[in-house]
């Protein structure tokens, strides 16, 4: 690696001040494999990041870079707009035989613009259309992309404020346990919706995340869930299911709503999907609602042909049988006990998630920084999530050895309890 290549300064000089991840770990990362990033100096850093949930396979696993270099090596198409490839079929197949069949799922797959934003934008415009209606019902501390559209339905102000416009179209309610633990939200939300007087205009869909990845973890519960899918059917709205973060094994399952007995109308999918860290997203919609004509929701980079090679060796890999879903499954009780020392540590402290999506609400935005700069000072990438950034979160690569998954969690308790003995010594 060049010197000039390792100089941090340009970042700071050249790049826009919208960068965000990277000004919490200061360094210049070269390489990667696995679950462990390798910066500039040759320094290891175990990923508890993963690409916010884009990595959930590892860095460059050899099966997926072996198929996509043997691809490149081979001509294949690079890129094709939306026109019919080997590597498409190939993808659908797999998809098609070892996703959607074994789970009851008729679902057509449309082939988005490359990021989850625009997934949600052509799954809300998709609902309008289906419906004839405008209004979309979307959750406190849902996230669902910044672009004007999924903007709308994202409840974080700070988001929201850089539009530098009003974003409309949407009725926010409260989410699982928003209210507190004794609190149905489905009540209230089944009472405006049956109330004419209520101000509430019919829905068009109900948007909704299953474990609320950047609003903090907040998992909500089955019944809830079913409630909510049921109120949907009831009035005449589509479920929309987001699960770019969720999905892809995240939560335990392919999909993070396997396990609630829904099947929603609408799914969309991003991050994970193209198995490699590559750019992909889609929208999986029931038949009877596939409603846009010839490119009315379009994109260059619709379905990335990269990325349909990567994709299909994922689904071959990890989802042919349970092997993988029983893995994830002991990973996910290590990964709570280990967190629940870690909230042992911190007075009302709190875990949140589900799967390999878990983390512990620590009740400050600044403990939280201070415990994750600290675990980066000793070795591992790790971030925050929540709406005042108070939660403390994992998001592994989900093939992360229980070696280094145990070593990441060990680093991450020692960097808690530093913090702490340091703030208990400055307070005395």
């Amino acid at each position: 690696m060049t010197e000039q290549s390792s100089n941090i300064s340009v970042f700071k000089r050249r790049e826009s001040e919208a960068r965000s991840y990277c000004r919490g770990f200061d360094t210049v990362f070269t390489s990667a494999t696995g679950s462990e990033l390798t910066d500039h100096k040759g320094r290891t850093y175990i990923d508890f990041l993963a690409g916010c949930s884009s990595l959930n396979y590892g860095h460059n696993d050899p099966d997926m870079k072996e198929a996509l270099v043997s691809h490149m090596m081979e001509d294949g198409l690079a890129h094709a707009l939306d026109m019919h490839t080997d590597a498409k079929a190939a993808f659908l197949e797999a998809f098609e035989t070892k996703i959607l069949k074994p789970r009851g799922m008729d679902h057509k797959v449309m082939f988005t613009g490359p990021t989850g934003a625009n997934a949600v934008e052509a799954a809300m415009k998709l609902a309008r259309k289906a419906t004839g209606r405008t209004n979309i019902i979307a959750f406190t501390n849902g996230f669902h992309g910044v672009t004007l559209g999924a903007l709308a339905a994202t409840g974080n102000g700070y988001h929201r404020g850089g539009a530098g416009t009003t974003v409309n179209g949407v009725t926010r309610m409260p989410y699982d346990g928003y209210m507190g633990p004794d609190f149905d939200t489905t009540e209230f939300l089944e009472k405006m919706l049956k109330d004419r007087s209520s101000g509430m205009d019919a829905p068009a869909a109900i948007l909704l995340e299953t474990v609320q990845g950047e609003g903090g973890l907040n998992a909500a519960r089955a019944d809830w869930v079913k409630r909510v899918a049921e109120l949907a059917k009831e009035h005449g709205a589509l479920l929309i299911v987001d699960d770019i973060q969720a999905g892809c094994g995240r939560t335990g399952k392919f999909f993070s709503f396997e396990v609630m007995g829904i099947k929603p109308d609408i799914v969309t999918m991003a991050k994970s999907v193209s198995g490699f860290g590559l750019p992909m997203a889609l929208v999986l919609v029931r038949p009877e609602y596939d409603v846009f004509g010839p490119a009315e929701h379009n994109g260059t980079f619709r379905g990335n042909t990269h990325a349909f090679v990567t994709a299909k060796v994922s689904i071959d890999k990890f989802w042919s049988d349970d092997s993988f879903e029983k893995e994830l499954s002991a990973k996910e009780m290590l990964i709570h006990d280990a967190l629940a020392d870690l909230a042992a540590l911190v007075p009302g402290a709190k875990i949140n998630g589900r799967g390999l999506m878990q983390g512990v609400d620590v009740g400050s935005g600044e403990l939280a920084g201070e415990i994750c700069a600290r675990a980066f000072q000793k070795g591992l990438v790790i971030e925050t999530s929540g709406n005042e950034d108070q939660v403390v979160k994992i998001l592994a690569p989900l093939t992360t050895p229980e070696a280094t998954l145990r070593k990441g969690l060990d680093i991450l308790l020692d960097a808690a309890r530093e913090v702490l003995d340091t703030t208990k010594m400055a307070a005395e």
